[in-house]
């Protein structure tokens, strides 16, 4: 199910977190070649991203929130 970006954080490893407005996390790591997400090494490419959808797996396999 396609959820939009409300914010970010960064975890415990240092590995940036988008907030999915379902109430779900998902990483956003940047991890090349594997993984190729630059924008979300900078503060205006995490702003930029804010609102984007991501396909959230935790909605279609019905999980509970992550935050309240």
């Amino acid at each position: 199910m396609e959820q939009p970006i409300t914010g970010f954080h960064l975890d415990e490893e240092g590995h940036w977190v988008a907030e999915l407005a379902c109430g779900h996390n998902q990483h956003t790591r940047h991890d090349p070649p594997w993984q190729n997400r630059p924008w979300t090494q900078t503060p205006e490419g995490r702003s930029g991203a804010l609102g984007r959808h991501l396909n959230c797996v935790k909605c279609d396999q019905g999980a509970p929130k992550d935050r309240p």
